[in-house]
């Protein structure tokens, strides 16, 4: 009976794991990525600004080279908030025909607010690259790493927006998501690599110690460290 109850009460062997902070949980990403370790056709994108220091540590463990990839939501002009498509470094543009078709939305206003993104969206590039290019992707394995997937809505653009270059591989790696988000960018990824998918999940920052923000800063010198590494 005793025995019955200490086993009730028990720890059980699938609690997940909590990362101390972002540069934690890029080293035990880059565990589940071992195979692509070495390989000259590899290139980390990291999602700013909180996928850049997991990209950081994800890269130098697999010996590959590190770059940034901003994606910025297109938005209503009357409902910021839900999106009717994307930009995105290398001067990509994506629009979703059916909830522009839906909202009854001009081509001059989302000129407008493709405008008014992507000057922000430049300006980023500028801060986080410098005079760097945006790098080749036709042919390569892409890894796009953040910190965790919510909702999945700037990794599916990131996804989408990058095959536009032609790679011959999109793989999405994160240390933490909500189990059904992992689910449907599955769908649209060659491959995902959730490390932690717990239940209840709540928000990528429930399983993070430290979750502070990372400034632009960071984001400029960890790639700036990942170009010469």
């Amino acid at each position: 009976m005793i025995a019955d109850v200490r086993q009730l009460f028990a720890t059980p062997t699938s609690v997940p794991i909590r990362f101390a902070d972002r540069g934690e949980a890029g080293r035990r990403l880059a565990e589940d990525l071992r195979k692509y370790a070495g390989r000259e056709d590899v290139i980390v994108l990291a999602l700013p600004r909180g996928g850049v220091p997991v990209g950081y540590e994800v890269a130098k463990a697999l010996a590959a080279p590190l770059d940034v990839f901003v994606v910025r939501k297109l938005g209503l002009p009357w409902q910021e908030e839900l999106a009717m498509g994307a930009i995105a470094s290398g001067g990509i543009r994506l629009i979703n025909q059916a909830v522009v078709s839906a909202a009854g939305v001009s081509e001059e206003e989302i000129d407008q607010v493709a405008d008014e993104e992507l000057a922000e969206l430049e300006r980023r590039e500028r801060q986080y690259r410098g005079d760097r290019p945006f790098p080749n992707l036709m042919g390569k394995t892409v890894i796009l790493v953040d910190d965790g997937l919510a909702t999945g809505s700037s990794m599916k653009a990131a996804i989408a927006a990058v095959r536009q270059k032609k790679p011959n591989r999109v793989v999405v790696a994160v240390p933490v998501s909500a189990r059904e988000t992992c689910l449907e960018v599955r769908a649209v990824a060659d491959e995902i690599i959730c490390a932690e998918e717990p239940e209840p999940f709540y928000a990528v920052g429930m399983w993070y110690d430290n979750f502070d923000q990372t400034t632009d800063e960071e984001v400029h010198d960890l790639l700036e460290k990942g170009s010469r590494s």
